[in-house]
């Protein structure tokens, strides 16, 4: 049933939050564009944290790479490269930066707990309260080549490990009263007696003993993310995590379906809804007139899509080197050989090559497309929202007012200016309609979300003072 009255809605009053990615490493980003600038180069992580709190956005992200992406052992060179370490440069932005929360990608698989868990108190006292932590886990041995361990944990053990370093965590964030600190120069020690608790944790996977070295932030500790999609990953953002990233923030019924099965998993773990923001990924293309979004979306795709990356798209269905194939003539005659998941970017290939094939040598031969016209309309997606300012806010109020999700992680097809129409015209259409805020009216990260105070856990304070 469709409403047709506005405030006959769930949250008639809810707001819709923003958060920037700049992914760094990937073909999404259109770096040959000639209005593209650097991707690694300090001024163009400025220039976007800034647009983005120009626009009253609630975070920065940044993505991790532990390893240059390849295929077939083969370094894969269309994607931008070189990533600064993320809290490092994060922390550069802390002081560039005024108001937006600063969100670290940050590995728990091949990362030391209480190191992490150092670096990201410092971030988040640095920055008053501005620390996030979107919590990643790896399992494969690509990636672990990297490091002196090696591809060590099991697949089973990805979300055991995670649990326990953010724990971990957790217990060192937590380990420091909130009066610890000597308020007066006349106090006889600098921390009061008993107020910092040693931290004990022996789990299978996280063996450590140590006193925490940083006190808690304003925000109480910094607000943790998570993006995993799977039934495990589902239950492990409903039992820690503060806000969740997803793939399900186009199709409403879809979007809506995901985030009654993510309300229905806070609750079986203690936690109500408030406690959570679910935030999908997006990219946005706005026009000034439904014809001309739809035309500037094709163009992103076609230039996303370049094509040597048509053949590197097409090689990791096939699983045969295409690379001298022509990419504007038909597809393939080959059968794609059996697939595995070692050889391409460590991530797991399409499961069912052959059907794939086929689906998508009838849709060419249907449309007289090309390989890399094929690969265009039918291979891997960035999802976009398109349309107006005013139609697209609109369509925000209905996800967000209707519960389907809290907001959007947006991913910019242009570095360092693809947020500026965004800010220009989407944020101003979307005020108008009471659905964004106008000014920040919070100083962390937390209070951006609008998110319950951080709570003490069962960290080594709460230990102590019970023993």
């Amino acid at each position: 049933m469709t409403r047709t009255d506005p405030h006959d809605v769930p949250r008639p009053h809810a707001k819709l939050h923003f958060g920037v990615f700049f992914q760094g490493v990937n073909h999404w980003t259109i770096w040959t564009d000639p209005r593209s600038g650097s991707q690694i180069a300090p001024e163009s992580y400025r220039q976007v944290a800034l647009t983005a709190e120009r626009g009253l956005f609630d975070a920065f992200f940044l993505g991790e790479g532990l390893r240059l992406r390849e295929i077939n052992g083969l370094v894969h060179d269309l994607d931008v490269a070189g990533r600064p370490e993320a809290i490092t440069q994060l922390s550069a932005l802390a002081a560039a930066t005024r108001h937006i929360g600063l969100v670290s990608t940050s590995n728990v698989t091949y990362n030391d707990p209480a190191d992490l868990a150092r670096r990201f108190a410092g971030l988040d006292l640095l920055s008053g309260g501005r620390a996030g932590w979107n919590v990643v886990t790896t399992d494969n041995a690509w990636t672990g080549e990297n490091f002196r361990r090696g591809g060590y944990l099991d697949h089973a053990d990805r979300y055991r490990r995670a649990e326990e370093v953010l724990g971990a965590a957790r217990a060192l964030w937590d380990s420091w009263a909130d009066d610890a600190l000597a308020t007066s120069t006349g106090a006889e020690s600098w921390a009061r007696d008993g107020s910092i608790a040693p931290v004990v944790r022996h789990g299978d996977l996280v063996d450590l003993e140590l006193t925490g070295g940083l006190p808690r932030s304003s925000q109480g500790h910094p607000v943790i993310f998570q993006a995993g999609d799977s039934s495990e990953g589902r239950d492990f953002a409903a039992r820690n995590a503060d806000v969740i990233f997803s793939a399900h923030g186009y199709d409403f019924d879809d979007a809506l379906a995901f985030a009654g099965d993510i309300r229905r998993r806070l609750t079986a773990a203690g936690r109500t809804p408030e406690d959570l923001r679910i935030l999908p990924g997006a990219s946005i293309i706005l026009g000034d007139t439904e014809a001309e979004a739809e035309e500037k979306a094709r163009w992103v795709r076609q230039q996303q899509i370049t094509p040597g990356t048509a053949l590197a798209q097409a090689t990791l269905l096939w699983n045969v080197d295409l690379s001298a194939y022509d990419p504007d003539g038909p597809l393939p005659d080959l059968e794609p050989r059996e697939q595995d998941s070692s050889g391409a970017f460590g991530a797991a290939r399409v499961a069912d090559s052959r059907a794939t094939v086929a689906r998508w040598r009838e849709e060419a031969a249907a449309h007289g497309w090309s390989l890399r016209q094929t690969v265009i309309e039918l291979g891997q997606r960035a999802r976009s929202h398109v349309g107006t300012p005013a139609g697209l806010a609109e369509k925000f109020a209905r996800f967000v007012r209707e519960g389907a999700l809290d907001g959007f992680n947006v991913s910019p097809y242009l570095v360092p200016d693809g947020l500026d129409d965004i800010v220009g015209s989407l944020v101003p259409a979307l005020q108008e309609r009471g659905l964004y805020r106008t000014e920040y009216t919070g100083t962390t990260l937390r209070e951006h979300l609008d998110l319950p105070p951080a709570r003490r856990g069962e960290g080594a304070l709460a230990v102590a003072e019970a023993s």
